[in-house]
Formats: C-alpha cells, structure tokens, sequence
C-alpha cells in the first residue's frame, strides 16, 4: 500500500519522454523553497495498492518511464520497491527523486535498498534553494545527481548517467535550411 499525493499522466519534465509521475505523500526533509511543500505531512495523501497503480501505468502505451516523486518515495520504501519491480519487470524505465543521497540510501533500511535495487535511475539529494538553476535538467538544485542506479550498485559508488537523454540532449535528426 502506497499513499499518494497525486498522479500526473502525462509528464514531460520528470524524465526523458512522456512519463507517468506518481507523487507520494510524506516527506521528512522539508526543504526550504521545496515546490511540492503540500506533499510534506504523512497524514492524509490517497492509499492505493501497487498492483492498482501498476494497472494505471498500463494504460497509456505511449508512456514507458514512470518517476517517483514527492513526498520523499523512499519513506514508504516497501511499497514503492514493490511497484517498481512490477514496473521493471514490464519494461518500463522507472527513476524516483529522493532528498537523499545514494550513500545514504546504501546505508538505509532493507527496505530502502531494495527499492534502490529496483530503479534504473535516481535523482538525488536535498533540495538546495541557494543553488537552483532552472538551466538544469530534471533537477531543482546543482547538488543533486542524475544517477545510473544499476551501474552504481555494481559499482559500489554513485555514478553519473550517461545517457544524452537524461542531460536533456536529443537528436533531432537533419535539418533541412
């Protein structure tokens, strides 16, 4: 079971392509200047099962990435862990936000290692007010990481995704002048 602050169908700035967004509710970072603040209290939110959501993310055959967001994902590890091995295991790229860091994450709870463990991709780190930049990517501040979940759990350290999707770059093809 999973509480959620919302659901956007049909993201464009959460990740590469068109995305599923499931927003989680709870968050116990409380960054300054946070633009999801009324995603903070644990209490209230909408309790949904994994296998409804998952149902939900099967509906739009045009979206084949789905981000969790906040809220902080990774204070309701267990279910979020669950969705996203569904979500994998369908072939659906999943990434998730967390306030965060890898390092922190690695040396979490069990529960919280397994929801890593499914992910492809982790934006991570606090939000940090005095270094927004609205140049960068899929991020709010410049500390935060674009990060290959997998490569860097087999290598033992964050590690920088590499992909030209996820640093905002796509080729557009030949221009015709």
């Amino acid at each position: 079971m999973i509480k959620l602050a919302g659901i956007v169908e049909d993201s464009i700035v959460d990740g590469p392509g068109l995305r599923l967004v499931f927003f989680c509710q709870g968050c116990p970072h409380h960054c300054p200047g946070c633009h999801n603040e009324d995603t903070w209290a644990f209490e209230g939110g909408t309790p949904m099962e994994e296998e409804a959501l998952f149902e939900i993310a099967k509906r739009s055959p045009l979206v084949r990435g789905v981000t969790f967001s906040g809220g902080e994902p990774f204070a309701q590890a267990e279910g979020f862990a669950k969705l996203a091995e569904l979500l994998r295991g369908a072939g659906y790229e999943v990434a998730s936000y967390s306030g965060y860091t890898f390092e922190e994450l690695l040396a979490g709870t069990p529960a919280q290692r397994r929801l890593l463990a499914a992910l492809d991709v982790l934006i991570d780190g606090r939000y940090l007010e005095a270094e927004r930049s609205l140049s960068l990517v899929y991020r709010g501040s410049a500390n935060q990481r674009i990060l290959d979940v997998q490569k860097s759990l087999a290598a033992g350290r964050a590690e920088e995704h590499g992909s030209p999707r996820w640093r905002g770059e796509y080729e557009t093809g030949p221009r015709s002048r």
